[in-house]
């Protein structure tokens, strides 16, 4: 892939009056069941990110944002959240920074738990007359967590991490009946595995579908920069 990756630049490589874009990945360390790696959602923002920004001169990519809003998750090793005071402070001084020299900024959000205060971030940049915007990594109809969806965007992106011995289903109620549950105890009240789904069948197939789907959107939607009123990109 030609990536223009903002870590490997230089500031003199940056200098000039080039509009750039710059594209963080937004993700989170969390539990994924028993077979999905903690980074997971923050590898498939920065996939999405990285196949959606190359080829593109005017896009820089950033490295990744790897910790989110994960409190949901906490009743489980290995979860590290910063909270959404923390995330919603750091995505603004990163917005803020950023205006500082790039033509706009926009946040791909890998973990649904990062709502609303990825939204609220970008909100508050574009009151301050910065040009943000913010791009979701969802599947229509897909799993809530560590189901068909996620397991079988990772069989596609790095296999060797997939644990495929220890699949296993979990709880396969909708979201929406599971949400009062997931709101007054979290993850591990609805899930004993942490997983809400079933990712027996996933295949690398599917998730390589799944993939160039949110990479089609993405480029589809960068290229029309329309940001809706909560600055989502659409």
């Amino acid at each position: 892939m030609n990536v223009l990756r903002l870590g490997e630049r230089t500031w003199t490589e940056l200098d000039g009056p080039a509009p750039r874009t710059v594209v963080v990945p937004v993700g989170a360390l969390e539990q994924h069941g028993p077979h999905l790696p903690l980074d997971t959602d923050a590898r498939i923002a920065a996939a999405v990110a990285r196949r959606a920004a190359d080829d593109d001169p005017a896009l820089l990519l950033a490295p990744p944002l790897a910790y989110g809003a994960s409190g949901e998750h906490e009743g489980f090793p290995g979860t590290l959240s910063i909270g959404h005071a923390a995330l919603r402070a750091l995505l603004v001084e990163l917005g803020r920074s950023a205006g500082m020299w790039a033509s706009r900024l926009l946040f791909v959000n890998g973990h649904g738990g990062n709502l609303p205060t990825v939204p609220e971030a970008v909100a508050q940049l574009r009151y301050e007359g910065r040009d943000v915007a913010w791009f979701g990594c969802t599947v229509p109809r897909g799993d809530a967590h560590a189901g068909r969806t996620e397991t079988s965007i990772l069989l596609a992106l790095d296999p060797d991490l997939v644990r495929t011995d220890a699949l296993a289903t979990g709880n396969t109620t909708p979201l929406v009946e599971l949400l009062p549950i997931l709101t007054s105890g979290g993850v591990a009240a609805a899930s004993t595995n942490g997983v809400l789904g079933d990712p027996r069948a996933a295949t690398p197939e599917e998730g390589s579908r799944l993939l160039a789907e949110m990479v089609a959107s993405l480029r589809e939607r960068l290229g029309r920069w329309k940001p809706d009123e909560r600055g989502r990109l659409t």
